[in-house]
């Protein structure tokens, strides 16, 4: 999971064994790059906000990116990537930049989901997409991650969000056409292998939404 919360003090403590989670948990992780990639264009520049310790740029050649825990962005940056210092909610890059932007959990630990969003849009040209990736909170396992917030250091601050929460969210600051897939419909503590990915949401725990910036020349 991605971070660009207020607070990155835990972040930065414990960086590296947020990006042993991904080893440690593979067929978790191969299922969400998996689903992310039904989404992702092949072609045009790409940012990822949140990017983390870079784990999801990387698959997707995504060398440009956001995040606000010095140690994080360090781990990334080894692996190739430019990393801005800075937070979602004011992103350091001039309007109509990018032709997609990448958010892979990001949007439970920001402080002001509404801005980053719109931000987000802002700095994507005319019918640019957000490839936008979410812990469901109406899930069985999305469940079990709120509940556990208490003893978790990582999820302790996150805010988690229902999809049609989120999917009115992205309405509201000016996205359309917005289609969702989902995956991780097992335990990632106990998976033996990839899970599937499948259209739509309300069953997987990770949900994938791609939503189009809305182009009023069109």
């Amino acid at each position: 999971m991605n971070n660009i919360s207020g607070d990155v003090t835990v972040f930065d403590q414990f960086a590296e064994e947020y990006d042993r989670w991904f080893d440690t948990h593979l067929f978790a992780f191969q299922s969400e790059v998996e689903a992310i990639h039904r989404f992702v264009p092949t072609k045009g520049l790409g940012v990822e906000i949140g990017v983390g310790t870079g784990r999801f740029s990387v698959p997707f050649s995504i060398t440009i990116c956001v995040e606000p825990s010095p140690a994080m962005a360090a781990i990334a940056h080894s692996r190739g990537i430019t990393v801005h210092l800075a937070r979602a909610e004011q992103l350091p890059f001039e309007s109509e930049h990018f032709d997609f932007a990448l958010m892979v959990t990001t949007l439970c630990f920001v402080e002001d989901p509404q801005a980053a969003l719109s931000e987000a849009c802002r700095i994507l040209k005319p019918a640019g997409s957000l490839i936008l990736a979410i812990i469901d909170k109406d899930t069985e396992l999305g469940r079990t991650y709120e509940a556990m917030k208490a003893s978790n250091k990582f999820y302790r601050d996150a805010t988690f969000y229902t999809t049609r929460e989120v999917l009115a969210l992205l309405q509201q600051v000016g996205f359309t056409r917005i289609v969702a897939c989902q995956t991780i419909f097992s335990n990632p503590e106990t998976m033996n292998a990839p899970d599937n990915v499948r259209d739509g949401y309300g069953e997987g725990a990770f949900v994938v939404l791609s939503a189009t910036k809305f182009n009023q020349g069109k």
